[in-house]
């Protein structure tokens, strides 16, 4: 059995601004390294184990696993698979941009959000099908894997076999953790952000070290 520990990669600014990314290689805002750092005390502070670390090869998922490597005694492996989705022509625009340039992709996805491609880029399905290669090649045990929104949601509609638009339903948060046993295809929790709500403040308490 294999246990991933889908995490979503910090901030960054285009986050905060509302701009699609896709693969441009965007680095975390000083609140996505926060984040990061958060997140690594909290899992270090964990009674659980972890066999190996994997993150997407974009800048701004590498950043957030950096600290977890260090934290947690890992090596930091990459792979293009776990990529967000490739938005083509949609990079660096918003969403008021995108529908004044491209309003017949915006209907197409529409109808079909999941199957319809990105003018120039990859479509959900695409990434999907990217994803089950990475999860196939992992072995099993307990895997932490750093990647982002997009392919989270497209590992819950893997997992939950879920139907029309209802991966779309899904808040994940930067850095949060959602936890999926492959290839039983159960979900241990989605969006899990402890570790940044008020109460976890007692994580940086320098008295509690």
């Amino acid at each position: 059995m294999k246990e991933v520990w889908l995490i979503r990669h910090g901030e960054t600014e285009w986050n905060a601004n509302k701009r699609f990314q896709g693969h441009l290689d965007i680095p975390l805002s000083p609140r996505g390294i926060g984040q990061a750092f958060r997140l690594a005390e909290r899992l270090s502070r964990s009674q659980e184990s972890f066999d190996s670390l994997y993150s997407s090869d974009l800048r701004r998922a590498a950043e957030t696993a950096a600290p977890l490597a260090q934290a947690l005694r890992l090596p930091l492996l990459t792979t293009p698979l776990l990529r967000e989705i490739d938005v083509g022509e949609l990079a660096g625009l918003n969403r008021q941009e995108a529908e004044a340039r491209f309003p017949e992709f915006l209907a197409q996805a529409a109808q079909d959000p999941w199957n319809t491609p990105r003018p120039g880029g990859e479509s959900m399905a695409q990434v999907a099908s990217r994803l089950q290669a990475f999860l196939q090649d992992l072995p099993p045990g307990r895997h932490l894997v750093v990647t982002h929104g997009g392919v989270i949601r497209a590992a819950l509609k893997l997992a939950l076999d879920l139907n029309g638009e209802a991966w779309r339903r899904f808040h994940i948060q930067n850095t949060s953790i959602t936890r999926i046993l492959f290839p039983g295809k159960e979900v241990l929790c989605v969006g899990d952000v402890g570790h940044l709500e008020t109460w976890a403040d007692h994580l940086s308490d320098e008295s509690l070290k």
